[in-house]
């Protein structure tokens, strides 16, 4: 029980504080009973966060609204500034350095602009640090962007039956249980037609196949690159026989008319879709159409610059590809109209000594004559069946020609390109498809994707 005594300073009684003994003193037989203990305690310790709680923890932050009348443009920019600072206990739990210290700092550098955007249309309006951008809007995909390689996941039952040799073999005598794919000789074959199929935009491309030496395999080479495009590709294909002195290229296909590019030039005016211009090409199994030169000699050689233009230019609006098997003369005013439409050409070589050389001399008469560009991006054809081949050091005509080209290939020697009739694409020795297939890679790459590029 707490003592008071009088107070006459403040007119009243105030508590007194004894000590035990003074109390035993004073008061007798209740000293004992009445004891005042008072302890002192320590002040409560701060509370200290975890590292984990610190690592999560979402920091108070001060908004500063700014000019909510950038509303009504399309775009608001708020400043949201991390209150990291003086936030109550965490100030005291963050003196200590945690091993989440350098993350919290990027994060907090990162964060310093808060980017609040709206889609303003066509763009969208960004604001950081400051500045403000546009930057495009995404463009939404479209349907053929839904492909089957990109949605289909393959696997042993969505897998196609592999094709060629061995894996073809185990997958039949597994019951369809093994699945190994293709062998690496048909994914050879499908990346080679893959290149073939290159897609064009802007007009048809036009390929010339030349050369100063007649009896090299020049209509030989025609013939070759036009089957393996047609084969290969989806689009039309068309070989014109531009020869002055009688051309043969249309003796390597079955024939199915008669007409020649003098019947075209004559009825030009009526022809009005590829129907009426199909009339006057004959077509092979690998669906080239080929357009025949005249067999009177006399009127071959008056097939000039302009008949030229009038067949290139019909030629053009029905076909994505246009070869021209050129005459052996380069001076002549058909020569003229070809080159000036030429996207890329063919020179085709011998194996001999002559014919090589005159081939070389091709390419310097077309850079003296302000086709540099073309012979920079020619591809040289080189026939291995002429005479004289196996006498010569191919490779040596190989290291001149690369020297002044962009490519070359080997034609090999074939049977049936020997016999000098017609051609079947199905019957060619597999290694002669696959050079004929490989030139057509060739020029393809080498031709404008988009007209004027």
């Amino acid at each position: 029980m707490a003592e008071h005594e009088d107070d006459p300073d403040r007119g009243g009684r105030r508590p007194v504080s004894r000590t035990t003994a003074d109390r035993a003193r004073s008061g007798g037989a209740h000293a004992a009973d009445d004891v005042d203990v008072r302890v002192d305690l320590p002040p409560a310790p701060a509370r200290v966060m975890p590292d984990d709680e610190v690592a999560v923890a979402i920091d108070d932050v001060a908004v500063d609204p700014g000019d909510l009348t950038a509303v009504t443009t399309g775009t608001t920019s708020v400043d949201v500034v991390p209150a990291l600072a003086g936030a109550g206990y965490r100030s005291a739990a963050r003196q200590d350095p945690s091993p989440y210290g350098a993350l919290l700092a990027a994060d907090g550098a990162r964060l310093r602009r808060e980017r609040v955007t709206t889609d303003t249309g066509s763009h969208v309006a960004i604001v950081a640090d400051g500045e403000t951008a546009v930057a495009p809007a995404e463009v939404p995909e479209t349907a053929e962007s839904l492909t089957a390689d990109r949605l289909i996941d393959v696997n042993r039952t969505t897998r196609p039956a592999p094709q060629g040799g061995m894996n073809r073999f185990l997958y039949e005598a597994t019951f369809h249980l093994v699945n190994l794919g293709d062998s690496a000789k048909v994914r050879a074959h499908r990346e080679m037609s893959e290149r073939i199929r290159r897609r064009f935009e802007g007009g048809a491309r036009f390929v010339p196949v030349l050369t100063r030496k007649g009896g090299v395999g020049k209509t030989t080479v025609t013939t070759l690159l036009g089957m393996a495009l047609a084969d290969a590709r989806d689009d039309r294909i068309i070989a014109i026989d531009a020869n002055p002195d009688r051309g043969t290229l249309a003796e390597r296909v079955d024939r199915q008319t008669r007409e020649t590019v003098r019947d075209v030039v004559a009825k030009a005016s009526s022809i009005g879709g590829y129907t009426d211009f199909s009339r006057f090409v004959s077509r092979d199994e690998t669906r080239l159409d080929i357009l025949a030169s005249d067999t009177d000699p006399s009127l071959s050689e008056a097939f000039d610059d302009n008949d030229y233009n009038v067949v290139a230019g019909l030629a053009a609006r029905y076909y994505s590809l246009v070869l021209t098997d050129c005459g052996t003369g380069i001076v002549h005013s058909v020569m003229r109209a070809t080159l000036q439409r030429a996207d890329s050409i063919v020179i085709v070589s011998g194996g001999s000594v002559d014919e090589a050389r005159l081939a070389s001399e091709t390419l310097t008469w077309l850079e003296a004559n302000g086709y540099g560009e073309l012979v920079r991006n020619a591809v040289v054809a080189i026939n291995l069946a002429t005479q004289g081949t196996h006498l010569v050091k191919v490779d040596e005509i190989e290291a001149h020609f690369q020297s002044r080209v962009r490519e070359i290939v080997r034609i090999p020697y074939d049977p049936q390109l020997a016999a000098g009739s017609v051609v079947n694409w199905s019957d060619l020795r597999p290694v002669t498809q696959h050079s004929a297939r490989e030139l057509a890679a060739l020029v393809v790459e080498g031709l404008p994707v988009e007209r004027g590029h």
